[in-house]
């Protein structure tokens, strides 16, 4: 049976457009990228929050293969991300082989014919031999589990899917959550609001960020002096290595795993000037237990006389404003949910069923045996199917490495199975088994199984305690994805 495409792929972030450009340069010329969303772009396309920005010096967050000299900033805003993946995809035409608008409810597997089927939300369906799960994580804004929610009677908006039509000048605006995101609103917001308070469970790490405007001469420097892209970019993934990947994968291996709490801290001291609010702002738990921020501004919207932090836990959503355990009565007119997305969750991993050989089910298997993907690629019992955000994939570097590392592996696989003439490809449970050992050996060095992280509320945390990062330094992961063992999977050919 001739498939519709031999390779779909789900999902028009960075991760489906990166996959798409090298598909398409290895020699895979059919395939069709399936998107949500109106527009490609991913995170970047639904995050449009006032100071959305990238968390990594742009020279890193990039592909090494289409590296730009226009950013405005060290530290891009999220429209520069936006476009850039725009530019990407005309660039490399990919354009015409993405359907908008298209999200993906199912996958299943039919062992005779080696095919996946997909359908679709908006009823229709189609089949390809190969499939490359390319949804991401981030994707997904989780709604806080607070009583009262739909009863308020103001502008509720997530930050994930902002409402620019919302005006917040005079306003009494209510954030809540301290991660990420909440980092980079909270600054933006504040001058602009009446009066803001802000909701915090558990205080984020916020260290220094080393940003600035990158002005006309150092854009053309990029851009005519030989060496300076490469130059910036092993600078900028030499930062991203030691203050991701090496500290926490290697924390009780460095002799100066506590430098970067000790900077945290000395920016906190600078930033805040009330003793008590500085307290209130002061993680009790290790850096790295979860996600950490970086802000030159955050900490010190927090000296504003118009700004209050509330670390009073919310006893439910009023009509007119927030309740917090204590029994005070906090007056909202609009709610700015900065509560993250779902992650290991039902109904994210993975974004959709997916049923593979036997018709097992791919959420029943993670749930029955610990999130688990050989190199964060492969499942066992899931044949021709591919995720480049899989469990123990990501090892915390620049997402764009992850992308090219683990389209390489995918492509490794798919050359193989086109010179074999094999329709069916799927990793050995033996080699799925080892590679999952390997990882929990590691776990004794990283930083998430310090004590302290039972403090930290972190999403990196499963509901099994585990944390699926790959435990593996960048290089590491580049060499494997291009030389492990193709006899780690079976190719085999049923037509």
């Amino acid at each position: 049976m001739t498939p519709d495409h031999e390779i779909a792929i789900i999902g028009g972030g960075f991760s489906g457009i990166g996959a798409a450009i090298l598909l398409h340069q290895a020699g895979f010329e059919d395939f069709l990228m399936l998107e949500e969303g109106d527009g490609v772009g991913g995170a970047w396309h639904w995050n449009t929050y006032p100071g959305v920005a990238v968390d990594i010096p742009s020279f890193s967050y990039q592909f090494s293969f289409e590296q730009i000299s226009g950013w405005s900033r060290v530290y891009a805003p999220g429209r520069e991300l936006k476009a850039y993946a725009d530019y990407c995809v005309d660039k490399y035409d990919i354009r015409r082989r993405t359907r908008l608008g298209s999200k993906v409810v199912s996958a299943t597997f039919d062992d005779e014919t080696h095919l996946w089927r997909l359908e679709t939300a908006e009823g229709w369906s189609m089949t390809a031999r190969f499939v490359v799960g390319a949804t991401g994580v981030l994707t997904q804004p989780k709604p806080p589990d607070i009583e009262g929610i739909d009863a308020f009677r103001g502008t509720v908006m997530h930050t994930a899917r902002w409402d620019h039509g919302v005006d917040l000048r005079g306003k009494r605006v209510a954030v809540v959550g301290t991660g990420a995101s909440a980092v980079q609103v909270i600054p933006s917001i504040a001058p602009e609001a009446a009066h803001l308070t802000v909701f915090q469970r558990t205080p984020i790490w916020c260290l220094p960020k080393p940003d600035a405007a990158l002005p006309r001469t150092a854009r053309l420097a990029l851009r005519r002096l030989p060496g300076a892209k490469l130059v910036s970019r092993l600078a900028s993934q030499a930062l991203v290595e030691v203050t991701f990947p090496l500290a926490a994968h290697f924390h009780n291996l460095l002799p100066t795993a506590g430098a970067g709490e000790r900077i945290g801290r000395a920016h906190l001291r600078r930033a805040v000037k009330d003793p008590e609010t500085r307290e209130k702002l002061t993680p009790r738990y290790a850096l790295g237990c979860k996600r950490p921020s970086f802000s030159n501004e955050y900490l010190q919207t927090f000296n504003r006389d118009d700004v209050r932090l509330e670390t009073t836990g919310i006893d439910a959503i009023t009509e007119s404003g927030v309740r917090t355990a204590d029994g005070t009565e906090h007056p909202v007119d609009v709610l700015v949910l900065a509560t993250g997305f779902k992650v290991f969750e039902k109904g994210n991993m993975p974004a959709f069923t997916v049923r593979g050989s036997g018709g097992a089910d791919l959420e029943k298997f993670w749930e029955e045996n610990r999130f688990q993907a050989y190199q964060g690629v492969s499942v066992p019992g899931f044949p021709n199917l591919f995720t480049i955000l899989g469990p123990y994939g990501y090892n915390g570097s620049s997402y764009f490495n992850l992308i090219e590392t683990q389209t390489a592996h995918i492509i490794r696989c798919l050359r193989n199975a086109r010179k074999t003439g094999a329709t069916r490809v799927e990793v050995t449970s033996e080699a799925n088994d080892r590679y999952f050992r390997s990882m929990l050996d590691r776990r004794k060095h990283q930083v998430f199984f310090q004590d302290s992280c039972s403090l930290a509320n972190s999403y990196y945390f499963d509901a099994n305690g585990d944390v699926p990062f790959r435990a593996s330094p960048t290089l590491e992961t580049m060499v494997t994805s291009r030389f492990f063992d193709l006899d780690d999977y079976a190719f085999a050919d049923g037509r």
